[in-house]
């Protein structure tokens, strides 16, 4: 293995061992990109107060989440196509959460099933779920979560259209992909991908194919999903799907105060402040930026979580200081997946863990539950003062 002391490295071994299409998906936005790009700098306008001479030692990362044990306040957000990224790409990814000792989630949109994922691990893992128009296949999807243990539920509720993206549309990403010449050329030169996609028998929609009316294969796949999703959504159908899971509850999108309040009027256990990592309304907030506002409203009566643009444990700890109980990473964790597989994945959280240790003692605490706003600089107006 390289030395890899940052996710950088890994991105670097990543976009040389992923063909284009997949590396575009994970590192892109939707139309200009500018929350895409925001995600992250907006992190680095927060600066951290250094402490000496206190007692750094014993320091602890341990925490709970929906009331669940992590090594630390991070988790493998739910991304997908992850394998597509590398071959049975979400089992490894659960491995090494479960390894570590961190929640991970699985998206609806996985290229491994549910039961693939269950089969292939030890411990309970996350079910993300999309608000979808028919109930039947709804209700089903958290009935094989449940069959599988899975000890909390996702719901993602800024998705009932999708966000423009460029980079997708031009490649013409599919799962599997579309051959054309293009596409051809660029993966026959990624060999190490390539043969790991060869000896998988995973390589499409495997929540989807053969479980929704209709989709029997992949050439079926793209006219169920244009119609899939819920425009008409509201906070009374989020109501419907509280009632077919009985087990804690996440709700992710929320980048509104308001919306906030809703969520925590329809019974969810935990929020996740987030914009989708830039891939859906551009122009949009950055998520460390909507935090405060959404902490002054709801924090202390639901647990809330962040998620997009955290790419280092340093970025976690801004992110828990200033009021979050917990984090999830996405993309850094795509990055050690395409860069190393399982490897790869243990990787990135060993990085997070270490960047996020560290700086917490350099900031003069030893316990993660200590973490507040006394240990940073927050520009004025970071939130937002708005017309």
């Amino acid at each position: 293995m390289p030395v890899i002391t940052n996710i950088d490295d890994l991105k670097r071994i990543y976009r040389r061992r992923v063909p284009k299409m997949f590396y575009d998906y994970a590192e892109s936005g939707s139309w200009s990109e500018q929350t895409f790009r925001e995600n992250t700098s907006d992190f680095d306008r927060i600066y951290l107060k250094q402490r000496v001479a206190i007692d750094m030692t014993g320091r602890n990362l341990a925490t709970k989440m929906i009331g669940q044990d992590v090594a630390m306040p991070v988790g493998l957000a739910p991304v997908g196509l992850t394998g597509m990224q590398h071959a049975d790409g979400e089992i490894k990814a659960a491995r090494a959460a479960e390894k570590f000792g961190v929640p991970f989630t699985l998206s609806t949109m996985s290229i491994c099933s549910i039961e693939d994922v269950a089969e292939n691990t030890e411990k309970p893992f996350w079910f993300q779920v999309y608000t979808l128009k028919d109930d039947d296949f709804m209700q089903r999807l958290f009935d094989r979560a449940r069959d599988a243990k899975c000890s909390a539920a996702m719901i993602t509720v800024d998705l009932q259209m999708l966000g423009q993206r460029h980079k997708d549309l031009k490649n013409g990403l599919s799962a599997p992909p579309k051959l054309t010449p293009a596409s051809v050329a660029n993966m026959m030169t990624k060999v190490h991908w390539g043969l790991g996609m060869l000896g998988t028998k995973r390589r499409s929609f495997g929540n989807i194919v053969g479980h929704a009316k209709g989709v029997t294969d992949p050439s079926s796949l793209s006219a169920w999903t244009s119609e899939a999703f819920d425009q008409a959504l509201d906070w009374d159908r989020i109501r419907v799907f509280r009632k077919m899971w009985d087990g804690p509850l996440i709700i992710k999108g929320i980048m509104d105060p308001r919306d906030a309040l809703e969520a925590l009027n329809v019974g969810a256990d935990a929020i996740i402040v987030s914009n989708h990592g830039g891939r859906q309304l551009d122009g949009a907030l950055s998520a460390i930026r909507a935090l405060p506002a959404i902490m002054d409203a709801v924090g202390d009566k639901i647990e809330v979580h962040l998620d997009s643009g955290i790419r280092s444990g340093q970025d976690v700890l801004k992110a828990l200081a200033m009021g979050a109980k917990g984090t999830y990473i996405g993309r850094a964790f795509v990055y050690g997946l395409g860069a190393m597989g399982e490897a790869g994945v243990s990787k990135t959280l060993e990085v997070i863990c270490k960047e996020l240790d560290t700086t917490m003692g350099l900031c003069g605490r030893r316990d993660v539950h200590d973490l507040d706003r006394d240990i940073l600089m927050v520009p004025k107006g970071f939130s937002g003062e708005w017309e």
